[in-house]
């Protein structure tokens, strides 16, 4: 090859790169967009991106950005933000411990314990709302008023009128820990691990080894085979709050001894009732009446375990327990995408703000309280506070509106901090059948700050597939 043919080419490869390298990010992005609409996996798929510069909030790229899709956990974000900015990052949820004086049938005083909402109450992600740092504080509390004997442990639930499942949850996501219903009264997430054991037999049934926290009075259907070699979790818990019986199908793999999978708590309150009065009887605290009784007669839209009425109806606070701080709730409720956190939220915001709480009007606040920041509230079509239930509807336009929202608020450090990193960005990420969605932040390396919404429905693959095909896009950003 002559030296000016290679020469030639050399100066057409550096011209190509230069026409790459003067391509403006507006130009890379529909190219990127471009090339995904000719992915046959996205042949009948919905997707959607907005991207703003988020110093000047100047529009970037817009595809679809008003189309209203499923976000999945992305909708978590409008949750998040509205609950830092209503109930400021030290808020934190009561529990009270109460001596009633009314003494029921057991003819002694009762321990009533009144919840908030509290979605931390027992949780494992903190050290100070353990069973073992609340149980030995109600213990030494009881013993400093004198209480040597109780006839028994009340648990209110106030369910009466509200349903704790948001409605647009499916059958086969409540029974399971990421879908439990949120009581005003939570232990332990409401989530139980149960442990199994398989053999070497494809098909035969796994057996329940045991239940973390024991779930006492439920009898657990086995309707689970033993899968193939590497085949992971396949299992499904069928149960709705209350419930005495429980279904259990799906498959595990062969030969595990200790194979532990999690459900939700048909009765948060009574497992805490069960554990905390076994525990006050071996401490020198005697109980009459060993059962817990939950008293589902008060009005569940009219929260009475509150700052505002605990005075007035009750006797005597023995002890009040104190959650975490809401900037600590809101990192794991970003950071692990624990829906049960959203749903308590949702409702204790509404209740701030009117006194009376449930999801409906929990939905109904949080969505005019964004219509008042700038989004219309057709582009918020929610059933839920987490963005667990399928028929949710957001636009990418609104989430990036809630995320430039957040950044001129004096807790965003808190936000930030919460998103999970993603493809070297802070992005929440949102995953329901059919649907995969990425929102936050990201800096270039030019220093230029953006922020960006995507979201993809109805795409033909797996997941894992949808992901990359969205990093591509993202990866234009850097």
């Amino acid at each position: 090859m002559g030296f000016k043919r290679i020469a030639g080419m050399v100066l057409l490869l550096v011209s190509a790169c230069v026409q790459v390298q003067a391509q403006t990010i507006k130009e890379k992005l529909a190219l990127a967009v471009q090339q995904l609409q000719a992915d046959t996996a996205l042949l009948h798929a919905s997707m959607s991106l907005c991207v703003v510069n988020s110093a000047t909030g100047e529009p970037v790229f817009d595809w679809n950005s008003e189309l209203g899709l499923a976000p999945a956990s992305c909708q978590k974000i409008f949750t998040s933000v509205a609950a830092l900015d209503v109930l400021g990052p030290d808020y934190r949820y009561k529990t009270w411990f109460v001596r009633s004086k009314n003494p029921g049938k057991t003819g002694n005083d009762e321990l009533l314990v009144l919840g908030s909402y509290d979605p931390t109450f027992g949780s494992w992600r903190y050290n100070a709302v353990k069973d073992s740092a609340v149980f030995p504080a109600v213990t030494a509390a009881l013993e400093a008023k004198g209480l040597k004997q109780l006839g028994r442990v009340v648990v209110p639930l106030y369910t009466t009128r509200e349903n704790p499942v948001p409605d647009g949850y499916t059958w086969s996501d409540m029974g399971n820990y990421y879908g439990s219903a949120i009581f005003a009264f939570n232990w332990h997430e409401n989530q139980y691990d149960m442990v199994l054991h398989s053999d070497s037999v494809h098909g035969a049934p796994p057996v329940i080894v045991a239940t973390r926290p024991e779930q006492k009075d439920v009898v657990f259907y086995n309707l689970l085979e033993t899968g193939a070699e590497g085949s992971g979790d396949n299992t499904t818990i069928y149960a709705s709050p209350f419930a005495k019986e429980v279904f259990v199908r799906g498959t595990i793999p062969p030969n595990k001894n200790r194979f532990v999978i999690s459900g939700s708590m048909t009765n948060p309150a009574q497992t805490f009732g069960d554990a905390l009065s076994r525990y006050l009887s071996t401490h020198n605290i005697r109980l009459k009446d060993t059962s817990v009784v939950q008293k589902t007669g008060i009005d569940g839209i009219k929260m009475i375990a509150l700052e505002r009425d605990n005075a007035a109806v009750y006797d005597d606070t023995v002890y009040t327990h104190y959650s975490p701080t809401l900037d600590s709730i809101n990192y794991w409720f970003l950071k692990k995408s624990v829906n049960l956190y959203g749903e308590a939220l949702l409702k204790t915001m509404v209740y701030k703000d009117s006194g009376f709480t449930s999801t409906d009007l929990g939905v109904a606040f949080l969505k005019k309280y964004w219509q008042e920041r700038g989004i219309n509230r057709t582009s918020l079509h929610i059933m839920d506070g987490s963005g667990l239930s399928p028929q949710n509807r957001v636009t990418t336009r609104a989430l990036v509106t809630a995320l430039q929202y957040a950044r001129a608020r004096p807790w965003f450090p808190f936000f930030y901090d919460a998103l999970p990193l993603y493809n070297g960005m802070k992005l929440k990420s949102g995953s329901i059948g059919g649907a995969r969605s990425f929102a936050g932040y990201h800096v270039a390396a030019d220093g230029t700050a953006y922020t960006v919404a995507i979201i993809f429905n109805n795409y033909d693959g797996s997941s894992a597939a949808a992901i990359q095909k969205m990093f591509a896009v993202l990866d234009v950003l850097k």
